[in-house]
């Protein structure tokens, strides 16, 4: 059985409330409970979810119009009774007199009560309310679109900040083994200098490189510290206590075969789209806005006066309360004849509303589509890196031992062991990244595709 829109909604509503307070879970953050953690987290999702609560509300409200109307009376007064002939056109000001005139004037007061109801209700509308209703529904289908559509591109944010995480913690990897080698390469050198076998200049060379690697990664942390405060605004929790595991990216993902891609539908399509069935159902209700209104009406009431016929006064508690009673039933038509110029000039403008949503839902789907394209040659240029740097780490290591070899026998100098070592750093980092960049083209595929599960999954593996 389907639950009414209303209790949708406060569900949804207590369910977001619960899943806000949950903090991020110790250990290694997966890039799955990192988009996890941020759908239920961020604040921009839950101010969605709340529009679409209202969203929902408004349709309750735009169902309130097949109800009928009952309006209630009552009323004790002290006032003057003279009254006269003559036109008084409608107002708010001047309170009205029944009865007679008496032709007199006097400041002579009496009691006067009042007490009654009135029920109209509309029997058709020529589909006026109807309309209405379908336009609220069509802004909650919007405003639910729009919570999907947050929650994609606060997914799509995360993953790029679990990626850009992931890739200064690699820098830091490489910065360290740079560090050991420079270290490694200082000792030996030291040895030599002491044993007077290479001159102290050398000493100081390796010490300045030493320097420089240290220098490189303290770089690479303050990297990682400013991708950990990154996706902390999207998990939760202190960036400090963010840990990812990225063994997962260290190798080479498969990569299928392209296929047809639908951008209309992306969430961001969809939401466009569901905006243009909204300003389609305003249009529609408003078509439907000039038509005669057709009212079924009964009252009851009853009235009291202190005042006779000749105008004297019953004196006493006359008057206070309600003694003749009166009801009627009627059925009457009012239709706003000069309206039709202001609803045409509406209906134009919300015509052009709809041009230029559908225009814009165009523009989003060509985006898309070009994000798709610019994703698709990011991923072949990372692919060909990617198979290169092997061979570029393979040569560097063989450079490096070979100018260590040529310095340690005397046949080489410090500046070629510095210099190879520069290059096997360089080159280690350059294979971490082109790793990483392969799989932040294919997470780019995936958001101009409209669909991150694949590209979640794969990095769970």
């Amino acid at each position: 059985m389907r639950r009414p829109a209303s209790s949708t909604a406060v569900l949804l509503g207590m369910w977001c409330g619960m899943c806000a307070a949950q903090s991020a879970p110790t250990g290694p953050l997966s890039l799955a409970q990192a988009v996890d953690l941020a759908s239920k987290n961020y604040p921009s999702i839950r101010v969605s979810q709340e529009r679409m609560n209202a969203a929902a509300a408004g349709i309750l409200l735009a169902r309130t119009a097949y109800l009928p109307k009952i309006d209630a009376l009552a009323q004790e007064n002290r006032a003057t009774r003279n009254n006269v002939f003559g036109l008084l056109l409608p107002q708010s000001t001047i309170p009205s007199i029944s009865g007679p005139v008496l032709g007199s004037n006097n400041t002579g007061t009496v009691w006067g009560s009042a007490l009654g109801g009135l029920v109209s209700w509309e029997p058709f509308d020529f589909g006026l309310r109807a309309a209405n209703v379908a336009a609220a529904e069509a802004a909650r289908a919007q405003s639910e679109a729009t919570v999907k559509r947050s929650q994609f591109e606060v997914a799509a944010a995360t993953v790029d900040a679990w990626l850009t995480l992931a890739a200064a913690q690699e820098m830091v990897r490489a910065a360290q083994a740079g560090i050991e080698r420079a270290e490694a390469i200082l000792r030996t050198t030291r040895a030599l200098s002491d044993a007077e076998l290479r001159p102290g200049a050398d000493t100081a060379r390796v010490e300045a490189e030493l320097a420089a690697a240290r220098t490189q990664m303290v770089q690479a942390r303050q990297a990682v510290e400013v991708a950990r405060v990154s996706l902390a605004q999207f998990v939760g929790g202190e960036p400090a206590q963010i840990e990812i595991s990225t063994a997962a990216l260290l190798q080479l993902p498969v990569i299928p075969p392209s296929a047809p891609v639908n951008f209309s539908s992306n969430p961001l399509a969809l939401e466009q789209n569901a905006a243009i069935e909204q300003a389609r159902a305003q249009l529609r209700a408003l078509e439907r806005s000039y038509f005669p209104k057709f009212a079924a009406q009964g009252a009851i009431y009853a009235r009291g006066t202190g005042a006779d016929v000749t105008g004297g006064r019953e004196g006493g508690f006359n008057g206070l309360a309600p003694t003749v009673q009166n009801f009627a039933v009627g059925f009457s038509v009012t239709f706003p004849l000069m309206d039709l110029a202001a609803i045409r000039a509406k209906e134009a403008v919300q015509s052009a509303n709809i041009r230029a949503q559908t225009a814009q839902e165009e523009q989003i789907v060509t985006e898309l589509k070009t994000r798709w394209n610019t994703a698709q040659a990011q991923l072949r240029g990372a692919r060909d890196v990617a198979d290169i740097t092997p061979v570029q780490i393979s040569s560097a290591k063989a450079a490096l031992d070979q100018a260590r070899a040529r310095y340690q026998a005397g046949l080489g100098t410090i500046d070629a062991v510095a210099e190879a070592q520069r290059l096997l750093t360089q080159a280690e980092i350059d294979n971490a990244l082109s790793h990483l960049t392969v799989w932040r083209a294919l997470s780019g595929l995936a958001t101009a595709a409209g669909d991150l599960r694949p590209f979640i999954a794969e990095v769970s593996k």
